[in-house]
């Protein structure tokens, strides 16, 4: 199948609405994303606007990319998020170099291996590189072990950091794939 790679726009935030109301739905969310179905889906619109509008096509810091089917259904995602040293990154930790950590990734169960995921993943980088990141980083669950196998394909590898989320304790991993 062929897909368009691309960057979101402002105006599409009814598509990333759903396509993130749909990752919310997959089996294991609740490994993989730090909000549930009911949280997003009760969220206004002007919510959805503002994060497609702050993550869409031109934005320096923060950058949601889509594949787009052929018949123009977004069938999977990916979010880079920049973070700059001398600042405190969303678990509290100090961010020591200009890193990328890419987050809510997402590709529909019906277009799992088909090789669609490296090809976001490959997009992804080539966008943080080009804002001239030193490292780039995700989390996963200890416990998501689907995600985790993807990750080490494609070049991640654990840090040693591990991520305390919520009242559950020390629940995911950090990855973390150093440019050579």
């Amino acid at each position: 199948m062929t897909y368009l790679i691309r960057s979101v726009r402002a105006e599409e935030w009814p598509a990333a609405k759903e396509l993130r109301l749909a990752a919310l739905r997959d089996p294991v969310a609740h490994l993989a994303f730090l909000e549930t179905y009911e949280e997003a889906a009760a969220r206004p619109d002007s919510f959805w606007q503002e994060r497609t509008a702050s993550a869409a096509e031109g934005a320096e810091a923060l950058q949601q990319i889509i594949a787009e089917g052929p018949d123009g259904r977004w069938v999977g995602t990916v979010t880079v998020l920049v973070e700059e040293p001398g600042t405190t990154d969303w678990a509290g930790f100090h961010v020591k170099q200009k890193q990328a950590h890419l987050v809510g990734v997402f590709v529909r169960p019906e277009e799992r291996g088909s090789g669609l995921t490296e090809v976001l993943f490959d997009a992804a980088l080539e966008w943080a590189w080009g804002r001239g990141v030193e490292r780039v980083r995700l989390i996963v669950h200890e416990e998501n072990a689907r995600a985790q196998r993807f990750y080490r394909k494609v070049g991640f590898v654990p840090s040693g950091v591990t991520v305390p989320l919520g009242d559950a304790g020390e629940r995911e991993w950090e990855f973390v794939l150093e440019r050579a």
